[in-house]
């Protein structure tokens, strides 16, 4: 399935498909200069629902913030009604969303200043990330030669295009080198995350994750830190050094294009049975729930399109 769709949604209306363009020398496409969200909606028993909208929506404005973007005339109730405008009209029910506010209009003298805000939102049919089957049999990874960026050499809070050429380099590396996904260390020589999702260990029964500070504050991320503790799983933010990785008796990642996946193996070695352990499934098992709107528990967590 593409990335086709009838609609997207630019800058307060619905265009079609193939007229949804911008300019060459927009610097959003030659500087990285843009801030984005990666979204999901499912279909649930009361119709599509988008995967806690309000949060990714604020979180996109923010990331603008943070960038430099100053007196943004987009909202985050612009975000929130072009997600919901955009899944609608195109009929969509499991979906993924990717809003875009970019730079325009200006911004070659390399200051957000120069140009000003535009916003995009995109909605297209897009199964598991990682494939259906790494749900069951978890994934392979490696610890890549590229180092997640320092907090003071990108703006590690925000999901800044810019930032992405990272994961590119290491994602590309990995997958040349046969894995599926790459785990990148940070500045210091400790377990960052992966490409395009937090990761978390379990060791004696109790989880482990990095703390938020050199990473992406990931709302997927919170949502199995939540259904975790709602487990009785006690979980610490603590560093993680590779090795830890392997001994490790399962590791798992999660972000919204993947969801919630385990790791079978890292570097060639098999993280405890070398499947999807025990842990991971009983988390996998809620958030999927969750996200269909099947617990009550987390039923704030899914914004209706109807």
């Amino acid at each position: 399935m593409g990335m086709e769709s009838k609609y997207i949604w630019m800058d307060g209306k619905l265009v079609e498909f193939e007229k949804a363009t911008i300019h060459v020398l927009t610097p959003a496409l030659h500087y990285g200069a843009a801030v984005f969200e990666g979204i999901r909606a499912y279909e649930t028993s009361k119709g599509p629902a988008i995967f806690r909208l309000k949060d990714h929506a604020e979180r996109l404005i923010e990331s603008a913030e943070i960038f430099g973007f100053r007196d943004l005339e987009i909202t985050a109730q612009d975000v929130f009604e072009g997600c919901k405008a955009v899944v609608k009209a195109n009929g969509l029910g499991d979906c993924y969303i990717r809003p875009l506010l970019y730079l325009t209009g200006g911004g070659w003298n390399l200051n957000v200043d120069g140009g000003r805000g535009a916003l995009a939102i995109a909605a297209w049919e897009w199964g598991n990330y990682l494939g259906e089957e790494a749900l069951a049999k978890g994934i392979r990874a490696n610890i890549s030669s590229f180092t997640r960026h320092h907090v003071n050499v990108s703006m590690t809070k925000a999901k800044v295009s810019g930032n992405y050429a990272n994961s590119f380099l290491a994602k590309t590396e990995s997958v040349r080198l046969g894995f599926e996904e790459a785990i990148l260390l940070d500045a210091q020589g400790y377990v960052a995350e992966c490409t395009g999702e937090n990761i978390f260990i379990v060791r004696r029964g109790k989880i482990y994750t990095p703390a938020t500070a050199p990473v992406l504050e990931g709302i997927t991320r919170h949502a199995i830190h939540t259904i975790a503790r709602d487990l009785g799983y006690k979980i610490r933010e603590r560093p993680i050094s590779r090795d830890q990785l392997y001994s490790a008796d399962e590791v798992f990642v999660c972000g919204t294009a993947a969801e919630c996946i385990g790791l079978s193996e890292i570097d060639f070695r098999k993280i405890g049975d070398g499947r999807t352990g025990p842990v991971t499934r009983s988390i996998q098992k809620v958030f999927h729930d969750a996200i269909r709107g099947n617990d009550p528990r987390y039923e704030t967590w899914c914004d209706y399109v109807d």
